[in-house]
């Protein structure tokens, strides 16, 4: 029956651990990515308009987590934290979205492009090789957009199995982009692959065909080995485009701009679908009680989405932008209809997995916590420190929350443009500026800020500043 519809910069960390004895099996692990799904677009976060049931579901079993943050307001940056378990600004040039046709879109990117070095290099994608190495079997069934070049994909990075979008994703159903990506053992925009190969599945609608996939890997694993599949779907991202929008070519010109709210809640709601039938897989497969399910969006919605009370949208270091719904779920272990307000990242997910994995992260230099000990063993929220940088053409966007306190500054040119600080207990939204009543404690948080920025320098980027410094 298918279900119903750690750097210094961090403050005081909780001691890391594994949740489960020895004689626990290690626990298969499902990662789920939506893309650029809003705050407030799930049942369980709220959400009127839009129906979830799936999604809610785990929720209802597991842990919502009401302060969770992706690691940038772009797509690109949060998953190279994601799987380094490290701020991405420590790898280089993924500080925003790679640009399709493999562009880099501000001067540090641009400049390893042109050198064929944009993209996340495999000696630091951390998270499924240590997997690997500790006896799971390894997927990825979905989006990756960090890196088109052969070197930079996902089958070069320890995963034992991938197929999806080596790019953003594009059109739903043609699987590709408005250019060329630059790849010549790729035609034109198109980004489909398997196992690092082009593959063709065209007329077939990205969100299931990733499902498929990823059910048809499951029934293959063996009994007694564990898995470890990361599912980074391309919706409720644009073009929006529901299941049954296929025109029977791919789109043109200004249909890649078509938009609306009815559209984007097909998308979500066909995504939660989709997540409905891999609970059920699991379910018969009677890997129920094994297995964590982590769900969260890889950053905030854009101006289509529902933020919920936050200000601000996806490419924003304002709430909207980088506060995102997350839910994890392991039954026997994780109390049903938890809430945790305590503040955490995305790179928080990676040592968490590690860990619950039994696999030792002392020496991997990570820069998160394990969140999910920390709801199993019902430990007390503590406060922490968290930055943001985003970069983008002139601009760049930074923020700093420590404790309730945020402080914001943008930078245009050269010139600071914007410098904001925030009390978030008290002013969710955003809407309070105390930069002008306060400015000591905004001088001390961009002290922060420079102090993080020099702490997580990108040692590949040292010849670009040498280059650029007169």
């Amino acid at each position: 029956m298918l279900f119903p519809f750690a750097s210094v910069f961090l403050g005081a960390l909780p001691l890391a651990g594994s949740p489960f004895s020895k004689e626990d099996a290690r626990p298969n692990v499902i990662l789920i990515v939506a893309d650029d799904l809003g705050y407030g677009d799930l049942g369980s976060y709220g959400c009127k308009d839009i129906k979830t049931p799936n999604i809610d579901l785990l929720a209802k079993q597991g842990v919502r987590f009401t302060q969770f943050y992706a690691n940038g307001p772009e797509c690109s940056p949060t998953r190279a934290a994601l799987l380094t378990g490290r701020y991405q600004q420590r790898v280089g040039g993924l500080e925003c979205a790679i640009g399709a046709g493999n562009v880099g879109r501000y001067d540090e990117a641009a400049w390893l492009a042109d050198n064929h070095e944009l993209g996340l290099p495999a000696e630091h994608c951390l998270l499924p090789r240590e997997m690997k190495k500790a006896g799971y079997a390894t997927a990825i069934i979905g989006k990756w957009h960090l890196g088109y070049e052969k070197k930079f994909r996902p089958d070069q990075q320890g995963f034992d199995y991938s197929f999806g979008p080596i790019g953003f994703g594009g059109d739903y159903f043609y699987h590709v982009e408005q250019d060329p990506i630059g790849q010549n053992d790729f035609k034109g925009g198109h980004n489909l692959a398997m196992n690092g190969k082009e593959v063709f599945r065209d007329g077939e609608y990205i969100t299931s065909l990733i499902t498929t996939e990823a059910l048809g890997w499951l029934k293959k694993q063996k009994r007694g080995k564990p898995f470890f599949l990361y599912l980074p779907y391309t919706a409720p991202h644009d073009p929006y485009q529901g299941p049954n929008d296929s025109i029977g070519r791919p789109l043109q010109g200004d249909e890649w701009k078509n938009k609306s709210r009815a559209k984007y809640i097909e998308m979500v709601e066909a995504l939660d679908q989709e997540i409905g039938h891999l609970m059920e897989c699991i379910e018969k497969m009677e890997k129920g009680r094994e297995t964590i399910f982590v769900f969260f969006s890889d950053n905030g919605g854009t101006g289509i989405a529902n933020n919920g009370i936050l200000s601000g949208y996806k490419g924003q270091v304002h709430e909207g932008g980088i506060r995102v719904p997350c839910i994890v779920k392991w039954p026997g272990k994780i109390t049903p209809n938890t809430v945790s307000h305590q503040s955490a990242v995305s790179m928080d997910i990676t040592r968490s997995i590690l860990e619950v994995a039994g696999i030792p992260t002392g020496q991997m230099h990570l820069d998160g916590f394990n969140m999910i000990n920390h709801v199993v063993s019902n430990q007390a929220d503590f406060s922490r420190t968290l930055f943001w940088r985003l970069k983008r053409g002139s601009r760049i966007r930074k923020a700093v929350r420590d404790g309730d306190l945020k402080y914001i500054e943008e930078i245009d040119k050269g010139e600071v443009v914007t410098r904001q600080l925030f009390n978030l207990k008290e002013d969710p939204s955003e809407k309070n500026n105390l930069f002008s009543s306060d400015n000591d404690t905004a001088e001390k948080l961009q002290q922060k800020i420079t102090a993080w920025e020099k702490e997580v320098s990108a040692p590949r980027l040292q010849d670009f500043y040498k280059v650029k410094t007169p």
